[in-house]
């Protein structure tokens, strides 16, 4: 069993959060430190640490990811003119919380997609 994350508890609703959609299977909520006007974490409820950690079994909840992505920026207004949705996987990937999530994030031109780390 993979270890409790910050992201467990947020999904419980022990830690305060600006929870956007919850499910059975995934949890979205606006991020703490936006890098654009809209920033959110869509999670599933299971932990499941990295993309190296996933399973057949999780391929439906995966694809929920998208399809609770593409609802959220649809209500968000940001669908027609685009966002952006990022995954990283471990350290060198950028990866902080090891509870895999999506970034869903949009709301003006985002720069360049691949940017290294100083």
């Amino acid at each position: 069993m993979a270890e409790e994350t910050i992201f467990s508890k947020i999904i419980r609703r022990e830690i305060p959060a600006t929870i956007l959609f919850q499910d059975d299977l995934v949890t979205a909520f606006r991020d703490i430190s936006p890098q654009a006007p809209t920033h959110i974490l869509i999670i599933p409820n299971k932990v499941i640490p990295t993309v190296n950690d996933v399973t057949a079994e999780d391929e439906q909840m995966l694809g929920h990811l998208f399809t609770v992505a593409r609802k959220l920026a649809k209500e968000e207004g940001i669908a027609e003119d685009g966002y952006r949705l990022i995954v990283n996987c471990n350290k060198h990937g950028g990866q902080e919380v090891f509870h895999l999530h999506m970034h869903l994030v949009g709301g003006e031109p985002l720069s360049t997609m691949l940017v290294k780390a100083k």
